[in-house]
């Protein structure tokens, strides 16, 4: 079993109709699907994959080594006590965003992410109207909720880039645990090399193999709520590896903090009243409540790597 991986430019092909198929298939029977031929150049994925190595040596991989997962893994080693870190993830990140303190000693760093964070950006727009239009929603419906209606550039846009290096004893801790994005869309350009990622389907942990130069698409929880359940963000996880040193690079396209968040209204089933009265009142059926994307975010925090559900029923509802 394998997640599916969609020819992008077929879009704008005869074989459009087929392709859309494919992307509605990607978000509800997976929430994971792969993107070639997504129309980012090749020269500049190249590009970012030798400037983020490069970081992470120069910059990070002294660090590292001094880290918490290390002393704590040298600890439980040293102990024998044959336990597991549960606690922890065998993950080297920063995140890059608009308006942060960006590293400076790589040389190209700064300027090759910025012009890729530009390109993800462009293609999570094109996923995103891709989803409106499979779910029957406006053109731009789930990008307005994401912005609140406050202007076009209200929605979050961070990027992540994350370092896995070889693990001792991968049998003792996680990369990183399992758990479902808290935002929108994710967009994840993985190592094409070493493997790692997986995600949860029917029970079983099954490998994100690594696909030259592909972009690996999730929706997250907003999703879910936004698509009213038809869409679902779903369990993932890093399995640490004794060999290589995992580069991932996943960027998310979530909502403004102040953004309100809801099923969309075309999306939602509304039964009449089930009384003596003769009215017709309708009752609205969801699972899913009406919330402050900012509000959700401080119940993530404290719960990311718990089950999903109760999530939703602790934020509180607007």
């Amino acid at each position: 079993m394998a997640i599916p991986v969609i020819d992008f430019s077929k879009l704008n092909s005869e074989e459009r109709a087929k392709t859309m198929a494919q992307i509605a298939n990607g978000c509800e029977e997976w929430g994971f699907f792969q993107l070639v031929n997504h129309g980012i150049p090749e020269e500049l994925l190249e590009r970012v994959k030798k400037v983020c190595s490069e970081f992470y040596m120069l910059e990070r991989e002294e660090g590292f080594k001094n880290s918490r997962p290390i002393r704590l893994l040298n600890e439980l080693v040293e102990k024998k006590k044959g336990e597991k870190l549960e606690n922890v993830d065998w993950e080297d990140v920063i995140t890059l965003l608009d308006d942060n303190e960006w590293p400076s000693k790589t040389p190209g760093f700064k300027e090759t992410m910025a012009e890729y964070r530009k390109e993800l950006k462009k293609l999570a727009e094109k996923v995103m109207e891709v989803m409106d239009e499979n779910l029957g929603l406006p053109k731009g419906h789930i990008e307005k909720a994401f912005n609140d209606r406050e202007g076009d550039n209200a929605a979050f846009f961070g990027t992540k880039v994350s370092h896995y290096p070889p693990c001792p004893h991968p049998e003792l801790l996680n990369g990183l645990r399992a758990h479902t994005d808290a935002g929108g869309v994710i967009l994840l350009f993985q190592d094409d090399k070493v493997k790692g990622l997986q995600i949860l389907k029917k029970g079983e942990w099954i490998d994100v193999q690594p696909l030259e130069n592909s972009i690996v698409i999730n929706t997250g929880d907003q999703i879910e709520v936004l698509s009213n359940g038809r869409y679902k963000s779903v369990l993932h996880r890093v399995v640490a590896s004794p060999d290589g040193n995992r580069r991932s690079i996943a960027s998310f396209y979530n909502p403004s903090l102040k953004a309100t968040i809801e099923p969309a209204p075309q999306l939602v089933e509304k039964d009449k009243k089930d009384d003596d009265d003769d009215d017709d009142e309708m009752v609205v059926q969801t699972n899913y409540p009406k919330f402050v994307f900012g509000d959700y975010m401080s119940v993530y925090a404290e719960q990311k790597f718990l089950p999903k559900e109760p999530r939703f029923h602790a934020v509180r509802a607007v």
